[in-house]
C-alpha cells in the first residue's frame, strides 16, 4: 500500500457534470486541479453506469434560447457531433476527453474520499482510498469544491446543511409542507431493452415485485418502445435515508425493474416476444440528500419571480419538479411541475459555505430550499454551477479573496471572468477592459436590415392562436404576412411584451390591430403594429384564431425568431400548478413575413453586449448568401493595438434542444447556424491582408485563435466561406486580447 500526497490549487471531489465543469473551469483560469471521482467513469448520473438524461434550462423545449453555453454547451455540441444516436459509452468518452484535454487537471478515478482534515472553519486536506491500486491519497489545496452530490466532504468538515423539506413558514413557499420532515426525492435505477429478432424468454427472479399488486400499471406509462430515462418514475427511497439505506434502496429498485420487465414479457399485454433485457443499472441514481447553507438560500420565490441577483453566475429553466415521497408505489402522479416564465438566475452566494471559509459547492448540494432544489438539481444546471465554482475558486485564489469577499466586494472580477469564458450567465454585457475589440469600429459586407422570408413551403390554418417572436431594435413599425383566406375575414393581431429579456411568452398587451383579409391565396397583408421599447427587446406577436385564414410557412426562419401555438391542457396535464399553454411549432422553420428596417442584426452586435439571445438575437447576420456569397465582418482600430489572441463566438442556435442520451434525435451532427469554414485575416494600416487562421469543418461555437507572437494590428477581418446550412452568415462575438490577457 502506498501513501501519497497531492498538492494543487483546488481539489474537486465528485466527477459528475458539476465536478467536471468545476475542474475544467478552474484549469482554464490557470489553476492546478485534482479531480477526485469515486467511480471508474466520469459523468455521475449521466454516465453509462446510471444513464440519466442531461436536462437543463431548455426543459425539453418549454423554455426558449435557453441551452447552456460554456463548458456544458461545449459538451452538448461535441456529443451531438460525435454521438447523435446517444450511445452511453460514447458520452463517457466525450467527458473523459474533455478532462484529459486540460493539462492542469490531475484525474483520480476510483478514489473515494473518506476523511477530512479541517479546523477553525478551514479545510486543510481530504484523504481518499483508490480502489484497485490500494493507494491512500491525501489532497492538499487552498480551496475545495464539494461536487459529490451527497455532500460528504462538507459534512465531515462541519459545514452547515439541511436535509428534507423545510416548513412553509420558513420561506413562505406555497409548495413547502406545513410541517417540516426528512423526506427527499428518491433514487432511480433504469434499464435498456433490445429486439433480438427471435423469441427470447424471461424467467423472473424470485425477488421480482409483482407490480399487478401495486398502482404501477394504472398510474405509470409502460411501453415496449421505452428505454432508459423514459422510466424516470422508477423511484423509491424518499421516506428513507437515501445514503444510509442505499443498499436497501438498490435492491428494491432492481426488484421493481425485474417486476416491470416480467409484466412486459409475460403478462400478455405487450408484443414483446422478441425483446430481451440488455442492461439494468446497479448504481442507484440519487436525486437529493444534503443541501449546504451559503450566504443566500435560493427559494421558490427567487425561481418563479426570476430574481435578478447582482452576483448571478448561472441560470436554470427547468420546472420546479417535485415527486411524491412514495415514489414508484405512490398513487399520485410521478411528478408535479411549476414552470417559471423563463430562465431564472442563481447567485454566487448560494455556491459557497457560510461557515467553512474555503469550501465551494456545486451540483445538487447547493444552498437552496427543497422546493427550489426541485429545479436546480437537473444536471445541465448542475454543470453550470460547477463551471461557476471552478472559475470563482480560481479568481478568488488569484486575488487573495475569500468566497464571501469575491461575491460581495469584488464581483466585477468574477463577472469579467465569466464573460471571457463564454459561461452561461444571463444579462451580463461584455465590458471586460481586457477586450481590445471594445475600442474598435465594425463594418460588414452586408447586413440583414430589412429581413424577409418570402418563399412558401405550405400553409398553416389558424385553428388556434399563433405567436411569434419578433426582434424590435429600435422600433417596430408594422410587418407583413403572407396568407390565404377562404372567404373575406378579419384577422386580429396582438403585440405583447414578454416583460423580461429571457422570456418568450405574451405577458403584457401593448398594441392590437384588426386586419381585413379578402378571399384569395398568397396575399401579403399589412399588420399595423407599433412599439418603441426603451431598449432592444423581443415582441410577442399573436395571430388570433380564425380558421378561414391560413398563414404561409417557410422552410427557414430569421435569426432569433420562433413560433408557438396555443393549446389547451390534455387530461393528464390538468394537475400541474401552472400549465404552459404555448407549444413550440415549426422547429427550424417559420412563417413567410416581411419586417421593416431593423438594427437587430447590425455588425456592432459582435462587440460588447450580450453573447446569447437576450432581448433580441444579439448577433450579426449577413444578407442571404445568394445576394452576398462571400460575406465578411471587419474590426478597425484608429491606432495599432497589440493582439495575442482572437476569440470568435458563433451562432450555435441556443433554441435547439440537445441531449446526451436517447430522448429525441436531432437531425444533424453540426448545428446548421454555425459557420462551417472561415478565414481570419489581419493587417496594419494599409498593408496587405495576411491570414491568421483558416477553419474548416467546424462544429464549435467558441473558437480561440492564438497568434504565434503578439502583433500590432489596425484591422481584423473574418471572411465566411461556408455555413453548416443556414442561408446567412451569423457571428455572435469577436474579441481580441493582448499578451497579458490571452490564454488560460
Amino acid at each position: 500500500m502506498q501513501q501519497l500526497d497531492v498538492h494543487t490549487d483546488l481539489t474537486v471531489v465528485g466527477g459528475g457534470l458539476a465536478g467536471i465543469c468545476a475542474a475544467i473551469g478552474a484549469a482554464r483560469q490557470g489553476s492546478t486541479v485534482a479531480l477526485v471521482q469515486n467511480r471508474p467513469v466520469l459523468g455521475g448520473n449521466s454516465s453509462s453506469e446510471v444513464r440519466v438524461w442531461v436536462c437543463g434550462a431548455t426543459a425539453h423545449g418549454v423554455q426558449h434560447f435557453a441551452r447552456e453555453t460554456g463548458i456544458m454547451g461545449e459538451l452538448f455540441v461535441e456529443n451531438q457531433y460525435r454521438n447523435p444516436e446517444g450511445n452511453p459509452y460514447y458520452w463517457d468518452l466525450v467527458l473523459l476527453e474533455a478532462v484529459r484535454a486540460e493539462p492542469r487537471i490531475s484525474l483520480f478515478l476510483n478514489t473515494d474520499v473518506r476523511t477530512v482534515d479541517a479546523a477553525d472553519g478551514v479545510i486543510r486536506s481530504v484523504t481518499g482510498w483508490q480502489l484497485g491500486s490500494e493507494k491512500e491519497i491525501t489532497f492538499h489545496s487552498a480551496a475545495f469544491a464539494d461536487c459529490s452530490g451527497d455532500g460528504l466532504v462538507g459534512h465531515l468538515a462541519g459545514a452547515d446543511y439541511r436535509t428534507g423539506r423545510e416548513p412553509r413558514s420558513m420561506y413562505g413557499e406555497s409548495w413547502a409542507p406545513e410541517v417540516p420532515d426528512g423526506n427527499t426525492l428518491g433514487s432511480t435505477i433504469l434499464f435498456y431493452t433490445k429486439d433480438t429478432g427471435a423469441p427470447a424468454r424471461f424467467v423472473p427472479p424470485s425477488f421480482a415485485r409483482d407490480i399487478t399488486a401495486t398502482a404501477i400499471p394504472d398510474r405509470r406509462i409502460i411501453r415496449t418502445d421505452l428505454n432508459g430515462c423514459a422510466y424516470w418514475w422508477i423511484e423509491w427511497g424518499g421516506e428513507l435515508d437515501v445514503v444510509d439505506d442505499n443498499e436497501r434502496i438498490r435492491d428494491e429498485l432492481q426488484a421493481v425493474v425485474y417486476g416491470i420487465w416480467d409484466y412486459i414479457k409475460n403478462s400478455g399485454h405487450f408484443d414483446a416476444d422478441n425483446l430481451t433485457l440488455e442492461w439494468i443499472g446497479s448504481v442507484p441514481g440519487k436525486r437529493e440528500y444534503r443541501r449546504f447553507l451559503g450566504d443566500h438560500v435560493l427559494t421558490q420565490h427567487d425561481v418563479l419571480e426570476q430574481m435578478s441577483f447582482e452576483d448571478r453566475v448561472a441560470f436554470g429553466g427547468w420546472s420546479i419538479d417535485l415527486h411524491p415521497v412514495g415514489g414508484v408505489y405512490a398513487s399520485e402522479r410521478g411528478s408535479k411541475h411549476w414552470h417559471p416564465d423563463g430562465s431564472y438566475h442563481i447567485p454566487l452566494r448560494s455556491l459557497y459555505s457560510r461557515n467553512i471559509a474555503n469550501l465551494w459547492m456545486a451540483g445538487r448540494n447547493i444552498s437552496a430550499s427543497h422546493v427550489a432544489f426541485g429545479t436546480t438539481r437537473v444536471m445541465a444546471t448542475c454543470a453550470l454551477l460547477g463551471e461557476a465554482v471552478g472559475i470563482a475558486a480560481s479568481v478568488a485564489l488569484r486575488n487573495g479573496l475569500a468566497p464571501r469577499e469575491l461575491a460581495r466586494d469584488r464581483f466585477e472580477l468574477m463577472r469579467q471572468a465569466l464573460t471571457r469564458a463564454d459561461a452561461s450567465v444571463l444579462g451580463v454585457i461584455d465590458d471586460d477592459p481586457a477586450n481590445l475589440a471594445l475600442t474598435a469600429s465594425v463594418s460588414a459586407s452586408s447586413t440583414l436590415t430589412r429581413p424577409a422570408v418570402e418563399v412558401s413551403s405550405g400553409t398553416l390554418p389558424l385553428t388556434t392562436d399563433i405567436a411569434m417572436v419578433v426582434p424590435v431594435d429600435p422600433a417596430l413599425h408594422g410587418l407583413q404576412l403572407l396568407v390565404d383566406a377562404s372567404e373575406d375575414a378579419v384577422l386580429t393581431v396582438e403585440l405583447h411584451d414578454p416583460l423580461k429579456p429571457q422570456n418568450y411568452l405574451p405577458l403584457a398587451l401593448i398594441d392590437s390591430a384588426e386586419v381585413s383579409v379578402t378571399a384569395g391565396e398568397k396575399r401579403w397583408i399589412d399588420v399595423p403594429l407599433e412599439w418603441r421599447p426603451d431598449k432592444p427587446a423581443n415582441a410577442m406577436v399573436v395571430l388570433k384564431q380564425n380558421p378561414v385564414i391560413a398563414v404561409h410557412t417557410a422552410a427557414s426562419a430569421l435569426p432569433g425568431m420562433i413560433f408557438l401555438a396555443h393549446r389547451d391542457p390534455a387530461p393528464d396535464e390538468q394537475w400541474t400548478e401552472q400549465f404552459r399553454a404555448w407549444k413550440h411549432i415549426l422547429p427550424r422553420a417559420g412563417l413567410c413575413l416581411r419586417l421593416g428596417e431593423t438594427s437587430a442584426y447590425s455588425p456592432d452586435k459582435v462587440i460588447g453586449g450580450y453573447s446569447r439571445p437576450y432581448g433580441g438575437p444579439n448577433l450579426w447576420s449577413s444578407e442571404d448568401l445568394a445576394w452576398d456569397p462571400s460575406p465578411w465582418i471587419e474590426l478597425t482600430w484608429p491606432t495599432p493595438v497589440e493582439i495575442a489572441e482572437i476569440v470568435v463566438i458563433l451562432d450555435a442556435d441556443l433554441d435547439e434542444d440537445l441531449i446526451n442520451l436517447h430522448h429525441h434525435r436531432t437531425p444533424f451532427e453540426s448545428l446548421p447556424s454555425l459557420l462551417n469554414s472561415y478565414i481570419l485575416e489581419a493587417r496594419q494600416a494599409s498593408a496587405d491582408w495576411r491570414p491568421i487562421a483558416t477553419i474548416t469543418n467546424n462544429h464549435h461555437r467558441t473558437l480561440r485563435h492564438f497568434l504565434p507572437a503578439p502583433a500590432r494590428l489596425t484591422d481584423l477581418r473574418l471572411r465566411c466561406l461556408t455555413t453548416n446550412g443556414t442561408p446567412r452568415a451569423h457571428v455572435v462575438s469577436i474579441r481580441a486580447h493582448g499578451a497579458s490577457q490571452s490564454g488560460g
